[in-house]
């Protein structure tokens, strides 16, 4: 079994759908002021990601003594570096839909495991997405649909969702845009003998 650093239930839904074993405890850690400590040391999206994931998994293994505990987090950088951060409010979202419309983004999902207060692996995906070019009522149309449910993802989209709709192109891991990169931890955890060979 492993101890999930996280109440996502995009996460747990793809943690259940591979049969991995696992209970999800709360990481209880201030999203917004670690990264902007990390942000204030000169960490890219890509460093953040990981950071940040890595924060998770420390705080909740030096909770659970010999467990393996898996911390994950994303980060999505627009073409030109500059990063998106989950919406504050409607208003938010609606501005950064406009702002991803026709533009290519990146998003970085990593994960890392932790061991009695020591990461033991970890795995960055990064995923190059590409939004269609989005009119302004389809915008409206889709928050009033989606708001409840997007509000808590990065870039305001479920792909396994209605936001799957916002998409021209999108190059890389579906289970990595939905927030883990799932491949390389089921070869993890099969290496280490927590799924069957």
């Amino acid at each position: 079994m492993i101890v999930l650093a996280s109440q996502s239930a995009s996460r747990r839904a793809l943690l259940s759908a591979a049969q991995v074993p696992f209970e999800a405890l709360s990481p209880g850690v201030d999203e917004e002021a670690a990264k902007e400590a990390l942000r204030a040391d000169g960490l890219d999206a890509r460093q953040l990601a990981d950071a940040l994931a890595e924060l998770k998994a420390l705080r909740v293994s030096r909770r659970v003594p010999g467990g393996l505990v898996l911390g994950c987090d994303q980060t999505l950088s627009l073409d030109d570096g500059s990063m998106i951060d989950k919406a504050a409010d409607r208003a938010d979202a609606e501005r950064i839909l406009k702002l991803l419309s026709g533009r290519v983004h990146h998003l970085h999902s990593a994960a890392v495991i932790a061991l009695n207060g020591e990461p033991i692996w970890r795995h960055i995906e990064r995923v190059r997405m590409t939004v269609r070019p989005l009119s302004d009522s389809f915008i409206a149309n889709y928050l009033d649909q989606e708001w409840e449910e997007c509000r808590w993802c990065v870039g305001c989209y479920r792909i396994e969702g209605p936001g799957v709709q916002l998409f021209a192109k999108v190059e890389g891991s579906q289970f990595a845009i939905q927030g883990l990169p799932l491949l390389p931890l089921l070869d993890f955890l099969r290496v280490r003998g927590v799924l069957a060979q």
